[in-house]
């Protein structure tokens, strides 16, 4: 295998947030022996950018049926997984550069790990905004980081500069939704190719993982759901539902 396993992330996203949870507590090692590629839709000027390198953004629109499927499954997927959800209703139209450049910089720092848990947690857990400037900084802040210098990443032209690359990696691996996963010759895409990954990670590293969440009890699948969420078609992931998500 000429290159570490890639595992690509967005923070905006449900199923790559159950899909890290889990790989993290099914392989330990997770972090020592996996490169970890943020993905967001870039503001114009990195947009920009990114096509002066020959480069795009592999996203499509969500149709509503795809979005309402999603919220259902989402739920469902997170109660087998035993996580707490708290949704999270986001503004429409908004940037996600903060959170993510800020999650760049933490890793020049050898902090990216304690951010993302923080900002997962203030996400998914509380519902909160984590885009905002306020409660990135709170975020960041009660996790012992320094909030205030992470957030100003994101006007840093060398961490732009590596967003540019991180979102350049993206389009030449082909990611159109996440969570995605490339480990040698294999390409797996969603939540629900996660044990093929594990599978692949115990056979390169020869070490064995834990077993699998076991299957939830069906219910209402929008049950719980914020109303507002209905109609805000793309407000977790743009094109990406269900369990490969």
């Amino acid at each position: 295998m000429r290159r570490r396993p890639r595992l690509y992330f967005s923070l905006r996203s449900p199923y790559s947030w159950m899909a890290v949870e889990q790989l993290e507590r099914r392989f330990p090692r997770a972090t020592d022996l996996i490169d970890y590629y943020p993905f967001w839709e870039p503001e114009p000027r990195l947009r920009q950018a990114l096509h002066d390198r020959g480069a795009e953004v592999l996203y499509t629109p969500m149709s509503k049926a795809k979005h309402l499927y999603m919220l259902g499954d989402v739920k469902r997927t997170a109660a087998r997984f035993g996580h707490p959800l708290v949704w999270p209703v986001d503004q429409q139209g908004q940037e996600w550069e903060l959170p993510h450049l800020a999650w760049l910089a933490a890793r020049r720092r050898g902090e990216e790990q304690t951010l993302y848990r923080a900002l997962v947690e203030a996400r998914w857990h509380r519902g909160e905004r984590i885009y905002d400037e306020d409660v990135f900084i709170r975020v960041a802040d009660a996790a012992g980081l320094d909030g205030a210098a992470l957030r100003a990443a994101e006007f840093d032209p060398a961490v732009r500069t590596e967003a540019v690359d991180v979102l350049e990696a993206a389009w030449e691996d082909d990611i159109f939704g996440f969570p995605y996963f490339r480990i040698g010759r294999e390409r797996l895409w969603g939540l629900d190719r996660l044990d093929d990954f594990v599978t692949a990670l115990e056979e390169v590293y020869g070490e064995h993982s834990s077993p699998a969440a076991a299957p939830a009890v069906e219910n209402d699948p929008l049950d719980g759901v914020p109303a507002l969420l209905a109609d805000r078609i793309g407000a977790y992931d743009r094109d990406t539902a269900g369990g490969c998500g």
